[in-house]
């Protein structure tokens, strides 16, 4: 019989397990053998807390979706300044915040985004996940342009941010916080200053 208390603890020393076995050979070859071991447990675990590797995969993207809303929140709570262009300033920079640009995390995104267009359970991960930012950036873009206009910043937004990521993820080298979050501040500064008067 597990100890109390114990369930958290296994839940997310599999996640980080999970993350470290994407990051090594990758989503296809992340077998559960390979995550049980390098968690410390054995492959029953597995399942007795996440049935089976969807499971654990779905658990391991909310769990780096999760960390991307708390990281926005954060920096929410921080501000001093309740404009259109702060707020969608935190969500840009929580983004590319450290917790979703590290290696292990990149390469479990990227496998999460080609493995959701096969999984309806990962695909509506995937849709909550983008509606989110939309939504969110779509609320603050509204505060000073159009509704039209809004749309249509946001939508360019995220597609900018997710550009600026792949592009980072896939070049092979360090990931460029500072460049990317530039071109996304520049992005978002050109279509505040469409704003309504």
């Amino acid at each position: 019989m597990p100890k109390v208390g114990m369930q958290p603890i296994r839940r997310q020393q599999l996640i980080q397990a999970t993350l470290s076995a994407v990051d090594q050979v990758g989503m296809g070859d992340a077998s559960i053998a390979l995550i049980a071991k390098l968690a410390g447990v054995s492959n029953g675990i597995i399942s007795h807390y996440f049935q089976d590797k969807n499971g654990l995969i779905a658990a391991t993207m909310r769990h780096l979706m999760n960390a991307l809303i708390i990281n926005v929140a954060e920096r929410r709570q921080a501000l001093t300044d309740d404009s259109p262009r702060a707020h969608l300033k935190v969500i840009i920079e929580g983004n590319f915040d450290a917790s979703q640009v590290n290696g292990p995390a990149m390469k479990t995104w990227l496998a999460f985004w080609a493995t959701s267009m096969h999984s309806p359970p990962l695909h509506r991960l995937q849709r909550i996940n983008d509606h989110r930012l939309y939504s969110n950036l779509c609320c603050q873009f509204r505060r000073v342009l159009t509704l039209d206009d809004a749309r249509t910043a946001a939508r360019g937004l995220a597609a900018l941010i997710d550009g600026l990521w792949l592009r980072g993820a896939l070049s092979g080298d360090a990931f460029d916080t500072e460049q990317a979050q530039q071109i996304a501040f520049e992005y978002m500064d050109l279509q505040l200053a469409k704003a309504v008067s």
